[in-house]
Order: C-alpha cells, then sequence, then structure tokens
C-alpha cells in the first residue's frame, strides 16, 4: 500500500493576519458562538466587548452616559468619554496589539486589558463602523467582514466619546438574534458596579446610586434579615445580607467582568468573612456554617488580573488573596462591632445554620451504610472520563444528562461522546422538594444520587459537569419531571441555575422524511416547512411521543455539536420562593384556576 507523504516546506507555512486569526480561531476570542438563545453566546460577548471600552472612559472620569441601541440583529453603542485619538483610529479597532490599555496611566482598571476586544469585534462582523469625535473634529472609518473599505474625516459639533456600530456575520452566526433581557441583565451589572453611570436600551434607563448595595437590595427584597452590610474603597467593594434560603449566592466581579466561576477574589472574600464572624463571636464555626442563606457581591479592580481565559470567568490571580482576606476581616469586623443588632440576628443565624449541619451529618451517618447498599442495587449513573475541573480542554465540554427511564437512557448511551457525556437515568417522578428541608434528600434515592453525581453535597465549587441537562419526554408527564428537578435546584443549589449550569434538552417532536431525505423538526412551523420541501403527498409524518422512540442511530446527531439547549435562568432570587409556592405548592384550587383562565 503506498501512503501519500505531504511535502513539507515554505509553502505549508502561513502567516495569517490579525484579523484571519480571529476568523480562524474565534472561541479563543470569544468563546461560544450560538445563536443569541444563551447569555454567554457569541454576539453578547460582542457587545460586551465594546460597551466595556466605553464604561473604561467612565471608570477613568470620562462620561456619564452610554447609549446602547439595537435594531434587529444591528448593535450600535455611544458614549461620552475623550474619543479614540483620531490618528489611530483604524489602527485600535483592526490591529491587534494596538490599543491604550497597556498604558496604565490612561487605563489603570481596565476590562478590555489585551486590546483584543473591539478587533474580535470588527472580524466578527460583516459590518462595521467606528467612528470617534475629539475636541470639534471626528473621524469615521467603516469595514465590511473586518477589511478598512473607507474613512474620512472633518469637523463637527459632536461632544466627545465614540460611536461603534456592528452587524455579526451571519455566515458566523447563522440564526442569531438579540434576546433584551440577557442585555438588561448585563446592563443592570455594569449600573450596579458604576454607581453614578447612566446606561440606555433603546431609551430605557439603568442607573444606580449605591453600587453593590443596590444590587443586593434588588437580588432580596424582602427576603432579607437584615438591612445588607456595604464597604466600599477605591480597588475593593461588598455587599451582602443573609436570608431564610438555602446554600450561598455570592456574584464576584473584576474591574466589571461577572466572574461566574469566581476565583482567588471570592474565595478569599469568604474567608475574610469567616474569619470576622469567628473573631467576633470567638467560636470556630464552619465556613458553611456562616455562608448558608447568604447572598452578596464582591468587586475589585487590579491592574493585572490573570484570567483563565479570553471570556474572563475565573481569576487567576494569586497574589491578591492576603489584602482582599485583611481589608474584607476588617470591615466586616468594623460592621459586627457597630451594629449590634445586626450581629445578633447574624449569629443567631449562624447557630441556625450549625443546628442544620449537625442534623444533616446525624443523617448522613445513619444513612451510610444503607447508601453503599443504594449504589450496588442502582446502577444509574453512567460516568464519562473528563471531569470539570481536571485540566484537560474537555473539562469544558462535560454535561450530565438527567434522563427520564431506561429507554431513553439506552438512545443516549449508545449515542454519547463517552469523553464528555454522562448520563443520569431517572427511575419514575422525583420528590417534589417544595417545603422540604434538606436533610430529607437522604432518604429519597433519586435526589441523593443526584446530589452525588454532580458531587455538590459539600460545596459548589466541586461540580463535576460544566452542563446539566434535563432531558425529559414532551409530554405531560416529562414536563412534570422537568418542573420536579428545577424546584430541587433552585430550593438546595440554587446558584447552579444563577451560574447558568442548568439547561433542558430539546429533542425533535417530528421526523418528516421521503425515500430520498429526512428532516427532524422541534416544533410546528418548523413541521409545515419541511412538508411543504418534501412534497405534501411523498412526506411520511412521524411523531416522537418520547425519547424512547427515537433510535440510538437518530439520537446521535440531537446530543452533537447541534445540540438544541434552553438556558434555565432567573433574573432575581427574591422572587423564587413565591414562584415556587405556587407552581409546586399546596394550592392546587388556585393553579387550577389560574390554567383555565389563561388556556387557549
Amino acid at each position: 500500500m503506498n501512503q501519500k507523504i505531504e511535502i513539507y516546506d515554505e509553502s505549508k507555512v502561513k502567516t495569517l493576519s490579525s484579523l484571519e486569526h480571529i476568523k480562524l480561531r474565534p472561541g479563543m476570542y470569544i468563546g461560544r458562538m450560538g445563536d443569541g438563545s444563551h447569555p454567554d453566546d457569541g454576539i453578547y460577548v460582542l457587545l460586551k466587548e465594546i460597551i466595556d471600552n466605553s464604561v473604561d472612559e467612565y471608570i477613568m472620569g470620562n462620561g456619564k452616559r452610554i447609549n446602547v441601541d439595537i435594531n434587529g440583529r444591528t448593535a450600535q453603542t455611544r458614549d461620552y468619554g475623550r474619543g479614540i485619538p483620531l490618528g489611530k483610529l483604524v489602527d485600535c479597532v483592526s490591529q491587534i496589539n494596538t490599543g491604550a490599555k497597556y498604558n496604565t496611566d490612561v487605563f489603570q482598571f481596565s476590562v478590555g486589558l489585551n486590546g483584543v476586544g473591539t478587533k474580535a469585534v470588527n472580524a466578527l462582523s460583516e459590518k462595521f463602523t467606528a467612528i470617534s469625535y475629539r475636541d470639534g473634529k471626528y473621524k469615521k472609518a467603516n469595514f465590511e467582514y473586518g477589511k478598512l473599505i473607507g474613512e474620512k474625516g472633518g469637523d463637527c459639533d459632536e461632544p466627545n466619546g465614540t460611536f461603534i456600530e456592528f452587524t455579526p456575520d451571519a455566515k458566523m452566526f447563522p440564526n442569531s438574534s438579540f434576546d433584551f433581557e440577557f442585555i438588561r441583565k448585563r446592563l443592570w451589572n455594569y449600573a450596579y458596579l458604576n454607581g453614578g453611570l447612566s446606561l440606555y436600551l433603546n431609551g430605557e434607563r439603568f442607573f444606580s446610586k449605591n453600587g453593590l448595595l443596590d444590587m443586593i437590595e434588588a437580588e432580596t427584597g424582602e427576603e432579607k434579615l437584615y438591612q445588607p452590610m456595604y464597604y466600599q474603597e477605591k480597588t475593593i467593594e461588598f455587599s451582602f445580607t443573609h436570608t431564610t434560603n438555602y446554600g450561598e449566592q455570592i456574584f464576584s466581579f473584576v474591574n466589571g467582568q461577572h466572574t461566574k466561576d469566581g476565583g482567588t477574589h471570592l474565595s478569599a472574600f469568604k474567608e475574610g468573612m469567616l474569619k470576622a464572624v469567628n473573631d467576633f463571636a470567638g467560636k470556630n464555626y464552619e465556613a458553611s456554617d456562616v455562608r448558608n442563606g447568604i447572598i452578596g457581591s464582591v468587586a475589585i479592580k487590579l491592574q493585572d488580573p490573570v484570567f483563565e481565559s479570553q471570556t474572563k470567568n475565573k481569576l487567576g490571580n494569586t497574589d491578591i488573596k492576603s489584602w482582599i482576606v485583611g481589608t474584607v476581616k476588617q470591615a466586616v469586623t468594623n460592621f459586627l462591632h457597630r451594629n449590634l443588632p445586626i450581629s445578633e440576628v447574624i449569629l443567631k443565624k449562624v447557630e441556625l445554620n450549625e443546628q442544620v449541619r449537625k442534623d444533616i451529618q446525624a443523617v448522613k451517618r445513619l444513612s451510610k451504610e444503607k447508601a453503599k447498599k443504594m449504589m450496588l442495587k442502582i446502577p444509574n449513573l453512567r460516568d464519562c472520563k473528563y471531569h470539570l475541573g481536571d485540566k484537560s480542554k474537555k473539562a469544558e465540554d462535560t454535561m450530565i444528562f438527567l434522563t427520564e427511564g431506561q429507554s431513553a437512557a439506552g438512545s443516549i448511551v449508545s449515542s454519547r461522546d463517552v469523553n464528555t457525556q454522562a448520563i443520569f437515568s431517572l427511575r419514575g417522578k422525583p420528590l417534589n422538594t417544595y417545603g422540604t428541608k434538606f436533610e430529607k434528600i437522604y432518604d429519597n434515592e433519586e435526589l441523593y444520587y443526584i446530589m452525588q453525581a454532580l458531587n455538590i453535597e459539600d460545596d459548589m465549587e466541586n461540580l463535576r459537569y460544566q452542563k446539566i441537562l434535563i432531558a425529559t419526554d414532551s409530554d405531560v408527564d416529562g414536563l412534570h419531571i422537568r418542573n420536579l428537578l428545577i424546584t430541587f435546584f433552585l430550593t438546595f443549589f440554587e446558584q447552579l441555575v444563577t451560574a447558568g449550569h442548568l439547561f433542558i434538552l430539546e429533542t425533535p417532536l417530528y421526523r418528516v422524511r421521503n425515500k430520498h431525505k429526512a428532516i427532524y423538526c422541534y416544533n410546528d412551523i418548523e413541521k409545515q416547512t419541511a412538508v411543504r420541501e418534501l412534497g405534501e403527498n411523498k412526506a411520511e409524518i412521524t411523531r416522537f411521543k418520547g425519547l424512547g422512540e427515537i433510535s440510538p442511530s437518530e439520537f446521535g446527531q440531537f446530543i452533537g455539536p447541534d445540540i438544541r439547549l434552553i438556558s434555565v435562568t432567573v433574573d432575581h432570587m427574591k422572587g423564587i420562593p413565591e414562584m415556587l409556592e405556587f407552581f409546586m405548592g399546596k394550592n392546587t384550587p388556585e393553579r387550577r384556576d389560574y390554567i383555565l383562565k389563561n388556556l387557549i
């Protein structure tokens, strides 16, 4: 057998321009691509990169207003900062390693530290326009697919600042569209982190006077046990309070970037708070005793932050720990001494948490042997090779399917990627956890092993999978199981939801085919389109009643690169108890009346 040998010479070595490299490897610069159905999809990263630059201007004391306008797939931003130096406008939006972010005299605490963001937006847009206004003059540059097609300049009467307009490349982001709710949530974060800055989305104002204190007030509402503690200085700001809920929810930020996966700053904040409470109380409470039920937020500013990826979800700086721990400990200690009535409430909450923890530990000891026996009886977890936290690129692609029954699990097992996709099969409907205590989980086989499979019994930081996918049939029973699982996570592990780890797997409802082609459809509109394409008289329509009806050979394409997921998200935790009470509580007559009034 003759094997063709490729010649390796100078002709095989390629030098890509900076924008060509972004186009070839967009994931290196903006993470996932997506279609706009998830808040981390690429089009929102593009928008964020542009707004970050405008926020940097405000941080440096220039301009108090940022306009954001979305019209279809086109986004515009206008700030009133200093404006990009006119002679460098083209370079700043098209040449990597060109910008003022490297000069700490000009940008001390920049969000867009590597000078890549705006260039990535330009490279990944079919149309991109940048205008800079400075001291009565302007410069305008137009690009298409990252290539300069025209520029002009002259005198103007516009106030200083920068205008950017872009339309994401339809080939790179097919079928993409902006979801205003995702953008609103991000703009509120900008407002909370930059008290006094006004942001406008198509005329709607986002403004915070009291920074992170306003954020915690918005998150807790009437559920807080005491008025939130608030502290601010030049490089650190934080606020927190406790509620009666389970778990902890602490939002963390670096230079305005929401670090959803935390990092050293979040760990240091937690340690400083624990030390302060223990010193004040003269006790040695465990970390979970102090933090259970807490809702807080911490934001720091660094000149040289080190993130684990271009999307900046986790901070890696190790040299900042000591000063954050010391600052937080001192500030919280002072707060506790100066607000004794609040200190009493906090210590009562901590003591209650301690007692609950000890009760759970007792349940754990009693159920330990029982748990071992159950594991032998119920092989309901088909694990994958890699897990979140492993030193592998595949770790970020890991997911676990929570499936309904053995038939559905069988289809997924046969077609999954064993490196990154795990399956946990449910036996019937799980327990409705609304109104139950945490220790009840240990008496329920299904929920106990979900918790064990995810490794979230003690801490969210040990989560084993990036995505938790609820995979149930699209019928009444399947939807009920879906609601029961969402209730379980929102009740006891709400951080999984707020951090964007929980999803619903979408699978096709119909298969429309003829002798030559099969089209899988996820709704009635797609079905009608497929029937017209294949011919009404020739098309055979199959309605999938459950996941188990889809053969393994078919199922693989629905959990592969084109997997369709619906993100389970919440805007604020403060409304969750009321929502769960209405949908999952014992108010059946009220729900029935609601359904009858709203049934179409």
